[in-house]
């Protein structure tokens, strides 16, 4: 099996922009090119905006492309825990928003034309214990009395494999292939007048109150306001707020071509794209070249610089004994490659957007569910530095307070998994 350093779903750019080098001026500096800042720089400079857009390798290098493709409504914390915590009208903002971040992604893609192999399905929160069944029960009610788009499933008629007992399916969203998202969607932030300087990693930035100074290896961009949409790597950036961001290394593994009917045969009849309801949760779903993809159940973090590498041995062959533990009826399927990347954990466990000082925003709307969220948010960030009334889904994840001091820690990360084991085992028992 091949361990990669780049994501496997589509090839990277062959045609990086130039490195900023020298100083220049803008309006607004956007720092980070995943999907979060190529859709704040899009919708800036469509506004008539100069803006310069900054990314360490090439935009979309990250998570954004590295990622299992889920276009999710999930807001990452648990439903049954957010009613407990919030109100029941801060419960139904959290999941309107989320599901607008959905209906955003799938207008720029239609609107956009980007071809991403894109399959409006849905996703499974499947269950695989009786417990987990009950919770997708409970979460399902909580979701449809919030207004959400979910629905408990169970039993056969599920189209589930074998060995998935049912569970909540998420009405909106689905699969797509972020390596040719965030391809096609760099291909017309760069046709949008935006200047897209690659290869150009941020050190510093400074706040003067009269300008924002971003400083990298060898140029320094002088500008109005900036936004960082930097996710994990925003944590080595001194203007970043303190507890904001913890770094999470998720993995996922792609095995060989499988034939539909072996599919039909193990009962996955829907082909519906699936997580588990673990602390730690476990992704399987069918790509377009017929291949499965499955993913995340063990992570990493690290205090250290979040360095390009590839998924560690022990995490890929842990992934790949809960594929063979999970699909039984596959267990001559090989494993082909493997990829992962960092992402951002808050210490809330929820999307968040910000002012790190008076002329800089900021951004983190992943926790390992922000594909989706991720743009939109960067998209109504852009809104607000246009001047434009401040949107009602921003204010849902607007954070005035500090953050908490953060859980993510590699002990606690091992013992998520550990306690995921010890339940698995209890549920075979």
């Amino acid at each position: 099996m091949k361990l990669l350093t780049e994501t496997g779903w589509a090839p990277q750019p062959t045609d990086p922009e130039p490195t900023l080098t020298g100083d220049v001026t803008c309006d607004v500096a956007v720092l980070g090119g995943g999907v979060g800042g190529m859709s704040a720089a899009l919708r800036l400079a469509e506004s008539g905006a100069d803006v310069v857009l900054l990314e360490a390798q090439t935009c979309g290098w990250g998570a954004s492309s590295r990622n299992a493709g889920y276009v999710t409504n999930s807001v990452a914390a648990d439903p049954g825990l957010l009613a407990l915590l919030f109100s029941r009208d801060k419960v139904r903002a959290l999941f309107q928003y989320a599901e607008a971040a959905v209906e955003f992604t799938q207008d720029v893609i239609a609107d956009r034309e980007i071809d991403c192999d894109f399959e409006k399905v849905g996703i499974v929160a499947a269950a695989v214990s009786k417990g987990q069944l009950r919770k997708a029960r409970r979460n399902a009610k909580i979701m449809a009395a919030a207004g959400s788009s979910a629905e408990f499933i169970e039993g056969p008629a599920a189209g589930l494999p074998d060995g998935f007992l049912g569970g909540m399916r998420e009405g909106i969203g689905g699969t797509l292939n972020p390596g040719k998202y965030v391809l096609g969607l760099r291909d017309i932030v760069l046709a949008s007048g935006a200047r897209v300087f690659e290869h150009s990693r941020v050190l510093n930035v400074s706040d003067h109150g009269t300008e924002v100074t971003i400083e990298t290896g060898h140029g320094r961009v002088h500008a109005k306001q900036a936004l960082l949409t930097t996710n994990a790597y925003g944590k080595d950036l001194a203007i970043t707020p303190r507890r904001l961001v913890s770094p999470v290394w998720t993995s996922l593994v792609e095995t060989e071509p499988v034939a539909p009917e072996r599919l039909d045969a193990i009962g996955w009849t829907s082909r519906a794209p699936m997580v588990t309801s673990h602390m730690i949760l476990e992704s399987y779903r069918v790509t377009p070249r017929n291949t499965i993809v499955f993913g995340t159940r063990r992570l990493e973090t690290t205090k250290g610089p979040l360095a390009a590498r590839t998924p560690s041995p022990p995490v890929v062959e842990d992934l790949v004994r809960g594929f063979r533990e999970r699909f039984p009826g596959l267990g001559d399927v090989q494993p082909q490659r493997a990829w992962g990347g960092w992402i951002g954990m808050s210490s809330t466990w929820l999307p968040a957007a910000g002012q790190a000082s008076p002329n800089v925003l900021y951004s983190l709307a992943c926790n390992g569910h922000g594909f989706a969220q991720a743009q939109y948010v960067g998209h109504l960030l852009a809104g607000r530095l246009a001047g434009e009334p401040a949107a009602e889904d921003l204010q849902t994840i607007w954070h005035t307070g500090r953050f908490w001091p953060s859980f993510v820690t590699q002990p606690a990360l091992n013992l998520g998994w550990f306690a995921d084991r010890v339940l698995d085992r209890l549920a075979r028992a």
